[in-house]
Parts: structure tokens; sequence; C-alpha cells
């Protein structure tokens, strides 16, 4: 049997994932077996399915998305709005797991 070709890194993988979103929320996520990261805004489902296995060497089993939209603030009396910001909310395979305190 011919082995599993593993997903080559690529510059535009680093350019899909931009950080891990850790927050208490995300934190109970690990518990099933899921990781949120932020992820650029042109960001397509198996762009980031791609950019995760080719990264950290894992099976991904579903992507979800959330764009959560930028407040609207002031400062100094002046209003301002706050950048739009999307997150991939990325389900692994049994087994498998990211560990985000570590660098890539």
């Amino acid at each position: 049997m011919a082995k599993k070709q593993t997903a080559a890194v690529d510059n535009r993988h680093y350019d899909i994932v931009l950080a891990p979103h850790i927050t208490e929320k995300t934190t109970m996520l690990s518990e099933n077996n899921s990781v949120v990261f932020k992820v650029a805004p042109t960001a397509t489902k198996p762009e980031i399915k791609a950019a995760i296995e080719a990264l950290f060497n894992v099976k991904v089993t579903n992507v979800n998305t959330i764009v959560t939209k930028g407040k609207s603030k002031r400062w100094q009396g002046k209003p301002y709005q706050r950048s739009d910001m999307k997150k991939a909310i990325v389900t692994l395979a049994e087994g498998q797991s990211i560990d985000v305190t570590s660098g890539i």
C-alpha cells in the first residue's frame, strides 16, 4: 500500500490562519476536541481545513465559521468602527489534539 501523502506547508496557509482565539468558552470547547482560530476574512472552509491540516499535521473533521461584526465605539468624543473578525471552530478527529500554547 502507498503511504498517505501529507499536505505540504505553503506560505498562504500562514496568511489564512492568523492566531488562536483563547477565551474561557474556547477552553471549554477543547473538551469536545475543538479548537478556535482567528482567520482571514476572505478564507473559505476548505481553505481553513487545508491550512490547519498542513500546519499542525492533524485530521480535521469539521469547520464552522463565525463573523463577528466590529463594534461602534467613541474615543475623545469621535465615533469609530472596530474591524470585523472571522473565527473558525475546527473540530478534530478522535485522538487528535493541537497545543495552541506552543508555537508552530
